[in-house]
């Protein structure tokens, strides 16, 4: 089986959040910072990676995702600091 990602770009420190989900995690991101697809991160310029998480399969990412989105933007702040405190761009980390 094929594992799943749920991740969170932004802009910058505190700055718009955009939660996705995806099976290829570096070709999403790659994308985002190519601005390869039109929409909201393209829009708000989000494009490091500052959170995500690993699941084995595609549903559980989405029932995930869809927690994450449905809760307080204080909560996601909390995932990323308690995940990524210095708010580092994980990107280059997966490479």
């Amino acid at each position: 089986m094929k594992q799943a990602y749920i991740y969170i770009i932004t802009n910058k420190r505190n700055g718009t959040l955009y939660v996705g989900v995806t099976s290829d995690l570096i070709r999403r991101i790659y994308e985002h910072k190519h601005k390869l697809t039109q929409g909201f991160s393209a829009k708000y310029g989000l494009d490091m990676l500052v959170y995500y998480e690993i699941f084995d399969d595609i549903e559980s990412a989405i029932i995930r995702e869809k927690q994450i989105k449905a809760g307080s933007r204080k909560k996601k702040l909390e995932l990323i600091n308690d995940f990524n405190s210095n708010w580092e761009d994980l990107y280059e980390s997966l490479l």
